[in-house]
């Protein structure tokens, strides 16, 4: 089994697909989420689970995007490309197909960057 932060080649994610990457990043940017909820407020969890259901949703992750994606490296650019423009399994529910398209890019960005170790990184997009 493999290690909860073992860290594979850039090689190897960059070759997963962009659909795979999102499959990690949303469930990386969720886990962030959570735990930054659960440190920075004393509310009920049912609160905290729509505070974290407003962030980790298409529509708050393009809102997160548009004060993130300046910053993207040319390697974290390329990554989002290819997540924004993959073809989805699933279609949006509450958001636009233009928003779904934008999130599936960014997490594929975070489930790239959490797969080669870049935690940092990760933190540094999402506290921004």
């Amino acid at each position: 089994m493999a290690e909860f932060l073992q860290s594979v080649p850039p090689e190897k994610a960059a070759n997963l697909s962009a659909v795979t990457l999102a499959f990690v990043g949303d469930a990386v940017q969720s886990l962030i989420v959570r735990r930054n909820l659960a440190l920075e407020c004393d509310r009920p969890a049912a609160q905290m689970q729509r505070m974290a259901s407003e962030k980790v949703s298409a529509v708050g992750q393009n809102a997160q995007l548009a004060r993130i994606e300046k910053l993207f490296t040319e390697e974290e650019a390329a990554i989002y490309r290819r997540g924004r423009n993959a073809k989805k399994p699933t279609k949006a529910k509450n958001a636009s197909v233009a928003e779904y398209n934008r999130s599936t890019g960014f997490e594929a960005v975070i489930g790239y960057l959490y797969l080669t170790g870049q935690f940092d990184r990760i933190e540094q997009l999402l506290n921004v």
